[in-house]
C-alpha cells in the first residue's frame, strides 16, 4: 500500500533496535527542510504502517514524539497535519555560500528586468490609482457561472484531447465580428490567433518576427516596459522612439527598423492618438522597407467625446500590421485571453509559435468567452461600463483642475482607463509618488515607462480601481500632498 505521499524512509536492518528512531528522525527531517508542508495532512497510522511494511505501534509512537516536540498538531475526527513552523528557524538544505552561479542560465535571463508594474500590496492604498486595471466588481459574474455550467455539460461528454493552436472556431469568429462591429478591423477568422493574453502575443511575435542580435524594433518611447522585455529577450536591437502631442514620431524611425511597435489609440502612457498624418507616413514606411506594424489596441474600445478613430490594421493595404487586443481590459485580466489579428502570410509561423510555448488556451474559458460574445453580453457590458468609466474621468479631470490647476496639466485624448498629467518643474513626480504613498494614495509615475533619462515629469492615473465618490477626496489630498513638498 502507497502513503499519501512520495517520501522515502530508508529502514535500519532488522533486528536493530533502531526502527522507531529512524521512522521518527526522517519524518522530522522532512517536516525541518520543508519536504512536507505546513498543514499538510499526514496517513493515518494504519496506512503509513502497512505501506512501511512495519508495525502500527511504531508508527503510533513516531507521531507522538513528533506531536510532543510541535512538529504535529492533531484535528479531532480529521486527522494528523504538519504544524505551521513559520517561527522556528528552518535550516537551509543547500551549501552555505551567497547564491549558485548563474551562467548555467542564458544570459539576458541572469539579470532579467523587473516585473511591471512591480508587486504591491492594493490593501495599503485607500485610493488606488493603478493603470491597466478594470472594475471587475461589475462585471456579471453569475452569468458567467451560469455560462460555464451550460459550456461544461457537453465537454464532459467527449474524449479527452488537444484541440487547435490558434484557437477555438467559434471564439475566432466571435471575435471577428466584435472587433469588426467595435473597432472596424475588417479580418477573416483564419487571420485570427488567439493567445493568453497581449502578453503572450507579444512574446510570439517575437518569437517569428526577430533574428538574434539582428532585427531593430522599434518602441515607443516612453512606451510599455513588458512589450519591450519581451523583444530584448529575443535579442532584438531596441531602438527607443520620441513620442510628442501626436504620437510616435515617424520621422525619428531608423531606416533599418524591421518591427514597429506602437499603441496609436491610446498610447500608453501619455494617452495621445497617432495623427493621420503619422498613420498614413507609419504605414508608408512599413510598405516600402518591408517592416512590420504591431499595433497594440489594449483599451481602445473606451473612447469619450472623440470620434472612433480607424485602427491601423483598417487603414493597412500591404499586410503590414499585426492587430493585437485582449480582454483584459473589457472583462477582467485573470480571464489571460487576447488575440492577434495576423497577416496571412504570417499564419503559419505564429500558430506553430503558439502550439511549441503552450499548445493552446484553456478550452473552458474560450468557450465562454465566444457565447458571452455571441449572445451580445460583452457588448453590453462594454457599454455599461462606458458610462461609469466616463463619469470616473469627468470627475478626475474636474477635481484635477478645481484642487491642482495651478500645478499640473491633463495631456492626451479623451481615451482608454487611464489619464495622463504632467507636473510643473517645481514637483518631481517620484518623489510625490513616495509622498503621497504614505498618505494612501497609489500613483504610477511616467518614469516607470521610460528608459532614456531625463523622462517625463508626470502620473498616469488609472480610475479602474477606484470609486466615483473616492475621486475628489483623493485628489484633494493629493493636493495637500503637493503642498508638504512644494
Amino acid at each position: 500500500m502507497r502513503p499519501f505521499f512520495d517520501l522515502a524512509i530508508t529502514l535500519p536492518p532488522q533486528g536493530s533496535g533502531d526502527l522507531l528512531r529512524t521512522v521518527h528522525r526522517q519524518l522530522r527531517a522532512a517536516i525541518d527542510d520543508g519536504r512536507l508542508q505546513p498543514g499538510l495532512r499526514l496517513p493515518s497510522t494504519r496506512a503509513l504502517a502497512a505501506a512501511l511494511g512495519v508495525s502500527r505501534n511504531t508508527v503510533v509512537a513516531a507521531y507522538d514524539l513528533l506531536l510532543s516536540e510541535g512538529y504535529l498538531v492533531i484535528h479531532p475526527n480529521v486527522g494528523t497535519y504538519v504544524a505551521n513552523l513559520a517561527s522556528q528557524p528552518m535550516p537551509s538544505r543547500t551549501p552555505n555560500r551567497v547564491s549558485l552561479p548563474d551562467v548555467r542560465l542564458n544570459e539576458f535571463w541572469r539579470q532579467p528586468p523587473p516585473i511591471f508594474p512591480g508587486p504591491m500590496s492594493r490593501d495599503a492604498f485607500r485610493y488606488d490609482f493603478r493603470v491597466g486595471l478594470p472594475d471587475k466588481t461589475l462585471f456579471p459574474f453569475s452569468l458567467w457561472r451560469r455560462l460555464s455550467t451550460r459550456i461544461l455539460r457537453p465537454l464532459t461528454k467527449t474524449p479527452a484531447a488537444y484541440t487547435e493552436p490558434e484557437g477555438r472556431e467559434a471564439l475566432r469568429v466571435a471575435i471577428t465580428k466584435h472587433i469588426s462591429y467595435a473597432r472596424a478591423v475588417s479580418c477573416r477568422v483564419e487571420n485570427v490567433v488567439v493567445t493568453a493574453g497581449a502578453q503572450q502575443a507579444f512574446d510570439l511575435l517575437a518569437r517569428i518576427l526577430v533574428t538574434p542580435d539582428k532585427t531593430v524594433v522599434a518602441v515607443e518611447e516612453p512606451g510599455y516596459p513588458p512589450l519591450r522585455a519581451a523583444f530584448a529577450a529575443a535579442r532584438a536591437k531596441i531602438a527607443p522612439i520620441p513620442v510628442d502631442h501626436e504620437g510616435l514620431v515617424v520621422e525619428r524611425l531608423p531606416e533599418d527598423a524591421r518591427v514597429i511597435y506602437v499603441t496609436p489609440s491610446h498610447q500608453c502612457p501619455l494617452g495621445v492618438t497617432l495623427s493621420a498624418r503619422r498613420r498614413a507616413a507609419l504605414l508608408d514606411f512599413a510598405q516600402s522597407r518591408g517592416a512590420v506594424v504591431i499595433e497594440d489596441d489594449y483599451d481602445g474600445e473606451f473612447r469619450f467625446n472623440d470620434r472612433p478613430i480607424d485602427a491601423l490594421q483598417t487603414l493597412d493595404r500591404h499586410g503590414s500590421v499585426f492587430y493585437v487586443g485582449t480582454f483584459s481590459k473589457s472583462l477582467f485580466p485573470s480571464i489571460r485571453l487576447g488575440y492577434v489579428v495576423t497577416p496571412l502570410w504570417a499564419r503559419r509561423a505564429l500558430v506553430a509559435a503558439k502550439a511549441y510555448t503552450d499548445w493552446h488556451c484553456a478550452v473552458i474559458a474560450q468557450d465562454m468567452l465566444a457565447a458571452f460574445i455571441e449572445e451580445g453580453h460583452l457588448l453590453r457590458h462594454i457599454r455599461k461600463m462606458h458610462k461609469i468609466y466616463a463619469e470616473r474621468r469627468s470627475i478626475l479631470k474636474q477635481s484635477l483642475d478645481r484642487h491642482c490647476g495651478d500645478r499640473l496639466s491633463v495631456i492626451g485624448a479623451d481615451v482608454g482607463l487611464h489619464l495622463t498629467v504632467e507636473l510643473a518643474e517645481s514637483l518631481q513626480a517620484r518623489k510625490l509618488a513616495l509622498t503621497a504613498a504614505a498618505e494612501g494614495i497609489r500613483l504610477q509615475p511616467l518614469d516607470s515607462y521610460a528608459t532614456q533619462k531625463p523622462a517625463r515629469n508626470g502620473f498616469a492615473l488609472g480610475y479602474g480601481m477606484i470609486q466615483a465618490n473616492q475621486i475628489d477626496e483623493a485628489i484633494c489630498r493629493l493636493a495637500q500632498t503637493m503642498d508638504k513638498i512644494g
